[in-house]
């Protein structure tokens, strides 16, 4: 599957977002890689996670939810959920009007603080996202009620060195059983994460296009 690179900025609040979107005709569905710990230049090369969810089939789009601006001059930005919501469900909205994107089975996938961003986003659009994967992080930031109130099939991936191991437990354990998903993985290698987050894809998006 050959996939074209594409840079990409999605207007929301005031703010540019800036992304690469990954895509060919032929892929079985999007997978969203929303990121806030940080601003990383979308013009390089991405981690193993997009490089496996390719081999798997999907089309990627990662995107900063903070802009360079915000993560140089404010470190909290990154803890600022209601607003990574708002930038999250900005950027699903845009998908939506993107010719080669919209109706494309969605899956989002995200690290840190933004998995609290993920699990409050799926409480607003349920329907339109398939499944998740939160790598660790902090999904409890989402709070209780959201993660109570859960629909979309979500994995967790952690290994049980990481310090937010037990923090991810705790929110993990409100999230109802028929939805959500543990997956241990060790800490010094991060080629088993990001094949359990493309096989939880994998077995959650409709498949539309070739597999």
């Amino acid at each position: 599957m050959k996939l074209r690179n594409t840079l990409i900025s999605i207007p929301t609040s005031g703010v540019w977002l800036d992304g690469r979107l990954a895509h060919a005709p032929d892929v079985r569905g999007l997978a969203l890689l929303p990121a806030a710990d940080g601003y990383h230049p979308p013009n390089v090369e991405g981690s193993r996670l997009p490089a496996a969810l390719h081999e798997a089939g999907f089309a990627t789009m990662t995107l900063n939810l903070l802009t360079r601006h915000e993560a140089a001059r404010d470190p909290d930005a990154g803890f600022n959920v209601s607003r990574l919501t708002t930038r999250l469900l900005a950027a699903i909205d845009w998908i939506e009007h993107q010719p080669p994107l919209a109706g494309q089975p969605l899956g989002l996938v995200a690290g840190g603080t933004t998995c609290g961003a993920l699990i409050r986003a799926a409480g607003s659009v349920p329907d339109r996202i398939a499944a998740m994967v939160c790598l660790a992080g902090r999904p409890d930031l989402a709070g209780a009620a959201p993660l109570r109130a859960l629909t979309v099939p979500t994995r967790f991936i952690v290994s049980p060195a990481d310090p937010h191991a037990s923090i991810a437990r705790h929110a993990f354990a409100l999230i109802p059983r028929t939805v959500a998903d543990w997956h241990e993985v060790p800490a010094d290698d991060p080629r088993p994460a990001a094949i359990a987050a493309a096989q939880w894809l994998a077995s959650h998006l409709p498949v539309t296009g070739p597999a």
